[in-house]
């Protein structure tokens, strides 16, 4: 079909009714007028920012955030390979979290806590987007798995940062976000990136029990008592809890943040999370696994840099060098778990039956 003709324009519909005013373009610097003027005092505004490393021309109608948001989106396959990642579960069921349905809860999360703040929504959301973008696969265990190859460690916020997201050339404000996401970094320099910060931990404390609750791990009924009697036993209920809880809190402080009450009920969720899901027999043995097939995959890649991706390789790479091991991280913490476990078999040869099969349905 080539759509339908009305003068000038082709349409999609030839019923359609929808119709606006004709008008001249809203351009980049009229929005960014616009945002100064409806922002807060203390919130990011675009203009004055957008530093990146490699100097570029402006947007003809985005902003430098939209513009970031829509980058991690669309150019970068590390953001499409999330829907590949573990969140809690490895090969989860279809109505589960990866780590894709877990940064687009934290996206929406972030921009409705934003929102009633009057930040920038734009920043927000490209931050909690690309937060998690330098997870390897096998969730943290990933993180254990790396972190002897690396001379800094392997902090998924940092090498998604520095490394995984470095091509996309992304705003400073926006890269500084997604480094120090994780309670245990620095604080952001933005009041955009303090709110991601809450809401990753608020989103994946709601989410990670409720899947736990679908294949019984735990029951609704066993959450503390001060998590069920301060913020229910729903998803809807805790999420309503928390956000609100931050949003009044900020406005009354001046400062990102939750009141005392309710932050201590997100701290005793988080360690029931800790205590009966991700450390539970099962899940540390899975853990286990993981470590050892991908610093296995690591091993193989750094003796034998040649096995590298074309584009992955360089010229100078020596067998077992410092520069190797770096290239064969950034590889396999590029993997989906499944490339990553059919590499294990396919290229080191390791027995199906020891690689990890994911939840243990009989507990």
């Amino acid at each position: 079909m080539h759509g339908h003709d009305a003068g000038s324009v082709r349409r999609a519909h030839d019923d359609t009714r929808a119709t606006i005013e004709p008008q001249a373009l809203l351009d980049r610097a009229a929005r960014e007028a616009h945002e100064d003027a409806w922002l807060t005092p203390g919130a990011t505004r675009a203009v004055g920012a957008g530093r990146r490393a490699d100097e570029e021309e402006p947007d003809r109608t985005r902003t430098c955030f939209e513009r970031d948001r829509d980058r991690i989106l669309h150019g970068t396959t590390a953001f499409r390979r999330l829907a590949g990642k573990t969140q809690v579960f490895i090969f989860p069921e279809d109505h589960q979290r990866t780590r894709l349905t877990h940064a687009l809860e934290v996206a929406q999360v972030a921009t409705s806590i934003a929102r009633a703040l009057r930040l920038n929504v734009a920043l927000a959301e490209a931050i909690a987007l690309g937060h998690d973008c330098g997870h390897g696969p096998g969730g943290h265990a990933s993180e254990d798995a790396f972190t002897p190859y690396v001379a800094e460690g392997y902090d998924h916020a940092v090498w998604g940062a520095d490394v995984v997201l470095a091509p996309l050339n992304l705003c400073a404000e926006t890269l500084d976000g997604i480094r120090n996401h994780s309670w245990s970094r620095p604080a952001p320099s933005t009041p955009e990136g303090e709110v991601v910060s809450w809401a990753d931990r608020i989103a994946y404390v709601c989410h990670d029990v409720e899947d736990a609750v679908h294949v019984g791990i735990v029951r609704a009924e066993d959450l503390p008592g001060v998590v069920r009697d301060r913020c229910g036993t729903t998803r809807r209920e805790q999420l309503h809890t928390f956000i609100s809880a931050v949003v009044d809190a900020s406005l009354r402080s001046g400062t990102i943040g939750m009141d005392a009450d309710t932050a201590d009920a997100l701290a005793a969720f988080r360690r029931f999370n800790y205590e009966r899901i991700y450390m539970r027999p099962a899940s540390v043995a899975q853990g286990d696994q993981v470590v050892r097939v991908l610093r296995a995959l690591v091993e193989h890649y750094a003796d034998a840099p040649h096995a590298l991706p074309a584009d992955q390789q360089a010229a100078d790479l020596t067998a077992g060098s410092t520069d190797a091991l770096r290239a064969a991280v950034t590889y396999v913490g590029g993997m989906t778990d499944r490339y990553a476990f059919g590499h294990a078999i396919s290229e080191l040869g390791w027995d199906p039956a020891d690689l990890p099969r994911g939840i243990d349905w009989r507990g």
